[in-house]
């Protein structure tokens, strides 16, 4: 297997962007952040115990400075990105650099992406009747709603002209309404990280990867970062039923978070956040490949709305979370038998990548056949006391 280098996953101006991660340390059996500095992972477990705790730090600036100065335990990135075949959990390797955080979803914020769960709604799930469906959608809205203002008076003309023709749709509602869809993609600490598989589960024939941003917001709704997210999607389940989002998203190893949290500074703003590309390559057996791009300046609402939806008055997070913002990336061409769409195979690698942001990079198996999550809450509660009595009786020991 070709080695993995620092510059296959980093940002292109890494030497001026504060990364924040996340890595499995066998010495501890544990996971600890880490801050990325000249080549090396420096840990930053002494400052703070989990990237939730890091995040929420008003003095993180000052944080992040001692662990440049004062980190007692580093890690060579390239040993990181390498960890031995069959031996990964007795060497250090990367984990999604979210852990206490909820992990929330934003669908359908994009027009395009809209107008595709519309089609899976028409289609009930079934891939052969999605060029179709797509035409007689496309006819019945005019061919485009781009530039249409969700929420706005002329979404409302829009909205009463599809209901006439009887178009209106559940996701016409979220794409163009006055509120935004949003909805917990999965569980607390089980998101995987950049050289982790992902899943695909037996139940689903038609499905896809979905590249995004992803806003790291703290406990006071502050949007404190950004990373890449694949928040991989079954077509033919939400396609049956919306009531059936919990299926189609919530399942071992369908979200994909990493490499890095990139922090906002004076290198890169939220606004910078705003003007992303997110590229897509999905390379698969006999030399197939699909490409695709995410264009973050496209969202039909902006971040702030999509964050204060989630987080406000009616909803707190104390730990913080994660939002995905959504996609305008969905494939419809066809990857085997004409008119049957794009759908995943075993073993397809699927590469995430901006410029500024790095590359996230997971190769697809059946979900069944991945390794259980069974590294829970608990779980981390339990190391984290357990590391703090270690180190008191280091601090204490000799003395009488």
């Amino acid at each position: 297997m070709t080695p993995v280098e620092p510059q296959d996953v980093l940002p292109e101006d890494a030497s001026e962007a504060l990364l924040i991660g996340r890595l499995w340390d066998p010495e501890t059996q544990g996971p600890r952040p880490v801050l990325f500095h000249d080549g090396a992972l420096l840990d930053l477990f002494e400052s703070a115990h989990t990237v939730s705790a890091l995040l929420n730090r008003d003095d993180l600036p000052d944080v992040l400075e001692r662990g440049r100065q004062e980190a007692h335990r580093s890690w060579n990135l390239r040993d990181v990105l390498n960890p031995p075949a069959g031996n990964r959990d007795h060497a250090p390797h990367f984990l999604s650099p979210v852990d206490l955080q909820a992990v929330k979803a934003c669908g359908v914020t994009f027009v395009d992406s809209m107008i595709e769960r519309v089609i899976e709604e028409r289609c009930a799930g079934d891939m052969t009747l999605a060029e179709q469906m797509r035409t007689q959608v496309l006819e019945a809205i005019g061919g485009s709603l781009t530039g249409v203002r969700p929420g706005s008076e002329e979404a409302a003309r829009v909205k009463e002209v599809l209901v006439r023709e009887g178009f209106w749709s559940q996701y016409l509602e979220v794409g163009i309404g006055p509120d935004p869809e949003v909805f917990t993609k999965s569980p607390v600490l089980s998101t995987v990280g950049s050289g982790e598989d992902i899943g695909i589960p037996s139940f689903s024939s038609w499905n896809n990867p979905e590249p995004e941003l992803v806003l790291m917001v703290d406990n006071q709704g502050r949007i404190r970062g950004c990373t890449l997210g694949n928040d991989v999607n079954l077509r033919d389940i939400e396609g049956r039923s919306a009531l059936l989002l919990g299926m189609a998203k919530d399942n071992n190893g369908s979200a994909a978070l990493g490499p890095f949290i990139r922090l906002f500074d004076d290198a890169y703003t939220l606004d910078d956040a705003r003007q992303e590309t997110i590229r897509l390559i999905v390379s698969g057996a006999n030399g197939y490949t699909l490409t695709g791009t995410n264009s973050v300046q496209r969202l039909s609402r902006p971040f702030e709305e999509l964050v204060g939806a989630a987080f406000g008055r009616h909803h707190q997070y104390p730990d913080g979370f994660a939002l995905f913002t959504g996609t305008l990336f969905a494939p419809n061409e066809d990857r085997n038998a004409p008119g049957m769409g794009f759908t995943h195979e075993t073993g397809d690698i699927v590469q995430i990548s901006s410029s500024r942001l790095g590359t996230l990079t997971n190769r697809v198996q059946p979900t069944e056949e991945l390794a259980p999550w069974t590294y829970g809450i608990g779980d981390l509660l339990e190391y984290v006391v357990n590391d703090g009595q270690i180190r008191r009786r280091a601090a204490t020991a000799g003395t009488p």
